[in-house]
């Protein structure tokens, strides 16, 4: 980073990150020579200052506090500091300029993406805003992510973006752990085993339903026994394995009628029907008219419109 210190400096890094915006302002190395005096001031963002090398001096609150390799801390929003390196010895720091916003979220963005992240982010700002004015100890190595952030760049790392922000929200998390703030335990939401075997069971059926399927094929994916996955089926609603996959092939082959003009007997073994006479039998059956007849009545209609036309034939 020595020689080129603000690569990231050029880059306009947004993201967000739970119920915040963040915004990368500066994300660079300094170095201070000896005696170098950065008068007071004060930022309207977060500022975090790490000291890799060198000492120093920072006044915070009226209080004077030694610098030296291995420390960090942190300035703003709008904390009036000064900043002085030893008169013999320069200084460098990591510096980190970040603005950090509240996002104003609808109910259908409340209802979408991990709570858990959520309370992450939320406990995060909450104790980098209660951080002491004081320098602390680089404990938990926060500091080695500036390196992460800028290698992911110069070195023209795929997901170099993804790889930044990681780094950016290290940093953050890394430094937020050094506040009085109590950590506040959260207990992600649980799915019940059952649910989620039944997401499984159904998913591998959707990606392979045009396949000969057993229901021990699927039960040895999750893995369970062919007779717990059964029960599940039913826990869940449905009849059994072979009625769910019978009724999801339908679903396929009803779409596959109405937005093409392929052939039935095609159409029949693409979406996992023996013959074509199979289809017909098991057509006619659920729905009282062969698959030519569907396509005849139903020319007209769109794509978009197959999942209301299964629901109301299978009222019927």
């Amino acid at each position: 980073m020595a020689t080129r210190s603000d690569e990231i400096d050029r880059l306009d890094i947004q993201f967000r990150w739970g119920g915040y915006g963040f915004r990368v302002l500066r994300c660079h190395l300094a170095t201070f020579a000896p005696g170098k005096v950065v008068r007071f001031h004060k930022h309207s963002e977060y500022e975090f200052h790490f000291i890799p090398r060198g000492k120093g001096t920072v006044i915070m609150e009226d209080n004077v506090h030694q610098l030296h390799e291995g420390l960090f801390y942190l300035t703003g929003p709008n904390v009036l500091h000064q900043q002085e390196a030893d008169a013999h010895e320069a200084m460098d720091e990591l510096c980190l300029h970040i603005d950090i916003v509240p996002i104003k979220e609808s109910e259908d963005e409340q209802s979408w993406g991990d709570p858990w992240e959520r309370h992450e982010a939320e406990s995060c700002i909450q104790a980098l805003n209660n951080l002491p004015l004081r320098p602390h100890v680089d404990q938990y190595n926060a500091m080695s992510w500036f390196l992460s952030a800028y290698r992911a760049w110069t070195e023209g790392q795929p997901g170099a973006f993804s790889s930044i922000k990681q780094a950016i929200i290290q940093i953050l998390l890394r430094a937020a752990r050094m506040s009085t703030v109590p950590n506040d335990t959260y207990n992600p939401p649980a799915q019940t085993m059952n649910e989620y075997r039944f997401r499984i069971a159904t998913q591998f059926i959707h990606d392979n339903y045009a396949q000969p399927l057993t229901l021990q094929e699927v039960a040895d994916r999750i893995p369970i026994s062919a007779r717990q996955l059964q029960r599940i089926f039913r826990e869940q609603g449905v009849e059994s394995f072979s009625a769910y996959l019978e009724n999801y092939r339908l679903s396929q082959v009803c779409s596959a009628i109405i937005e093409g003009n392929r052939p039935i007997e095609q159409i029949a073994l693409e979406h996992g029907f023996a013959s074509s006479n199979y289809l017909y039998y098991v057509f006619k059956k659920r729905f009282l008219m062969t698959p030519r007849q569907f396509r005849s009545q139903h020319t007209s209609v769109t794509a978009s419109t197959v999942d209301e036309k299964l629901k109301e034939m299978n009222r019927t």
